[in-house]
C-alpha cells in the first residue's frame, strides 16, 4: 500500500508539471494574440512592427513550455506565428507588413483554440490513466471513496469550463471583428456620400457660372478600404476632399 501512494504521488506530481506547463503555454499564446491584434489595428509601420516584435517573443516562450505540454497541433502554430511575424520586420511597406500581421493573428486565434482543446484531451487521458492506477492498486475496494469521486468531478467540471470559456473567447473575438467591419463599411458609405454631394454641387455650381470645366469625378478608389484601420479609412477621403476642394477652387479662378 505504501509503494502505491507513493507511485499516486509521483503520477500527480507529473500530471500537475504538465498541466503547469500547458497553462502558462495557454497565457503565452493569448498574450501573442492580443499583441498581434494591436499590430493589426495599428495605423502606422513603427507601431505595427512593434506589436509583432511583441507577439513573436511571446510565442517564442509558448514555444518553450510547449516543449512538455503534448499538444503538437499548437506547437506547429507557433512556428508559424512566428515564421509569419518574423518578416514584419523586414517589411519596407505598412502594406507588406500588415499582409503577414494578417496571416499572423489568424495563427494566433487557432492556436489559442488549439491550447485549450488540448488541455480538455489531456486532462480527459490523465483522468483515466489515475483512474485505472487507483483502481488496480485498490482492488480489494468495491469503488473509489467519496472524497475522490468529488475531487474528480471537481476536475472535471474545472476542465469543462476553460474549454467553454476558450470557445467563448473565439466567439467574442469573431463578434468584435464583425462588429469593427461593419464599423468601418459604415463609415465608408458616410464619406461617400459626403464625397457625392460636394461633387455634385461642385460640378452644378461651375455649370451655372458658365465655366468650360471637366466634369469632377471621384479621384480615388475606395476598393479594399474595408481592410484598412479606422484612422487610414478618414485619411483616405480626408485627402479626396482636400483635393476636390482644390481642384474646384483651380475651376473657380480660371472661370472668373
Amino acid at each position: 500500500m505504501k509503494n502505491y501512494y507513493l507511485l499516486f504521488f509521483l503520477f500527480n506530481a507529473l500530471v500537475m508539471y504538465g498541466q503547469t506547463n500547458c497553462d502558462d503555454a495557454n497565457s503565452y499564446l493569448v498574450n501573442a494574440y492580443s499583441h498581434v491584434k494591436d499590430a493589426y489595428d495599428a495605423n502606422n509601420i513603427s507601431h505595427l512592427k512593434y506589436y509583432a516584435n511583441r507577439s513573436v517573443e511571446s510565442f517564442k516562450l509558448a514555444k518553450t513550455a510547449l516543449g512538455s505540454c503534448n499538444c503538437k497541433t499548437a506547437l506547429d502554430l507557433t512556428d508559424k506565428g512566428i515564421e509569419f511575424l518574423s518578416k514584419v520586420e523586414g517589411a519596407d511597406t505598412f502594406e507588406d507588413g500588415r499582409f503577414f500581421v494578417k496571416r499572423g493573428r489568424e495563427v494566433a486565434k487557432e492556436s489559442v483554440i488549439e491550447i485549450d482543446k488540448c488541455a480538455f484531451n489531456n486532462f480527459n487521458s490523465e483522468t483515466v490513466s489515475s483512474t485505472t492506477l487507483e483502481t488496480s492498486a485498490l482492488s480489494n475496494d468495491s469503488e473509489l471513496s467519496d472524497l475522490q469521486k468529488e475531487q474528480l468531478k471537481l476536475r472535471q467540471q474545472q476542465e469543462a469550463l476553460r474549454l467553454k470559456e476558450a470557445q467563448i473567447k473565439s466567439k467574442l473575438a469573431e463578434q468584435k471583428e464583425k462588429a469593427l467591419l461593419l464599423k468601418k463599411k459604415n463609415l465608408i458609405l458616410s464619406y461617400e456620400h459626403v464625397l457625392t454631394n460636394h461633387i455634385s454641387t461642385y460640378n452644378e455650381t461651375l455649370k451655372v457660372c458658365g465655366c468650360n470645366h471637366q466634369v469632377f469625378k471621384e479621384i480615388q478608389s475606395n476598393e479594399g478600404l474595408s481592410s484598412k484601420s479606422i484612422d487610414d479609412i478618414k485619411s483616405h477621403f480626408t485627402n479626396n476632399l482636400k483635393l476636390l476642394a482644390s481642384s474646384y477652387l483651380s475651376e473657380l479662378n480660371k472661370c472668373n
